[in-house]
């Protein structure tokens, strides 16, 4: 199927976050509302509701404690379609520039950290605060939507770049500052409204958001530990493994295949007399971007300089 073809292209590519934040949650959109229509016409309408339970975020702590991946997955559902529309064209936007001044990775740290701290901002909100325990004391209202992941990705880029202008249809030149302040503002006077727990957690984003960028402006990069977990995660489904020693340190990197006939710059590359400069070089640009990263050149290089 071309489609599903499409889909898994997109998560081959590497450095391609925003892409694949975009196409998750339009595929969580597309399966949840297929089955909320196929389940209520075969008159099983309580079984969708049992799966909402299962992939949405409840305020109750204790259905956090048997339910944690809520915590995450109620970040990438939605039911309406101008929900996801608006969530997605927003991620795309700001997700663009985040791609553009930090890279991938850091893109991917935003969300996530996003979504979780709007999960926990909803959850302490529904707990503490006496205003929303009124409001769940009835039916507790469940948390979805990728919108504090979406603004924390909004602030950041706000904060890593205040005087950035774009243009916005209807009203012109806008600076980052301004539009992420302008979302703030409405979470802020609408946390009193019906959607008060989206509220909740479109500012525990926005405080992320802020809270990340300004301590990556200080050197220090709160998602090094979610970008570890990554790594070990794409290492368990890796190529065959090669070691290179570098500056008293040695790399595992993937291997390419150089079997049967080498193209003429193939041959040119592997014929070359490679220094120890060029090695460090290329191991300092997997240190930073991963080995994905390298042209073909380079792997060809490090592949050459391993036989050595």
């Amino acid at each position: 199927m071309r489609i599903l073809e499409d889909f898994k292209e997109v998560f081959r590519k590497s450095n391609n976050a925003l892409a694949q934040l975009i196409m998750i949650n339009i595929a969580v959109f597309v399966v949840l509302n297929l089955l909320k229509v196929i389940l209520h016409l075969s008159g099983s309408a309580p079984m969708f509701t049992k799966l909402q339970e299962f992939v949405m975020m409840s305020p109750d702590p204790s259905e956090l404690l048997f339910k944690p991946w809520t915590l995450f997955s109620y970040g990438i559902v939605h039911m309406g379609i101008l929900h996801i529309l608006f969530n997605m064209i927003v991620l795309y936007w700001f997700g663009q520039i985040i791609m553009s001044y930090l890279g991938s990775q850091k893109l991917l740290n935003l969300y996530i950290y996003g979504v979780v701290a709007g999960g926990l901002m909803y959850l302490i909100g529904f707990n503490l605060v006496p205003y929303f325990q009124q409001q769940a004391l009835g039916q507790a209202p469940l948390l979805l939507g990728a919108s504090a992941g979406v603004l924390a990705v909004v602030v950041g880029a706000a904060v890593l770049l205040p005087e950035y202008t774009i243009h916005l249809m209807f009203l012109g030149p806008i600076k980052l500052k301004y539009i992420a302040a302008v979302y703030v503002f409405i979470s802020i006077i609408q946390v009193i409204g019906d959607n008060s727990g989206g509220e909740l957690a479109h500012l525990g984003g926005a405080t992320l958001g802020y809270a990340y960028i300004r301590q990556l402006q200080h050197g220090r990069d709160l998602g090094r530990p979610l970008a570890w977990l990554f790594e070990k995660i794409k290492d368990l489904f890796s190529r065959p493994k090669i070691r290179v020693t570098h500056k008293n340190a040695s790399y595992s990197f993937g291997t390419e295949n150089v079997s049967g006939t080498r193209s003429r710059s193939e041959e040119k590359s592997a014929n070359r007399i490679i220094n120890q400069e060029e090695i460090d070089a290329i191991l300092d640009k997997i240190s930073e971007k991963g080995y994905d990263a390298l042209s073909k050149e380079e792997k060809q290089m490090l592949f050459n300089a391993s036989k050595k």
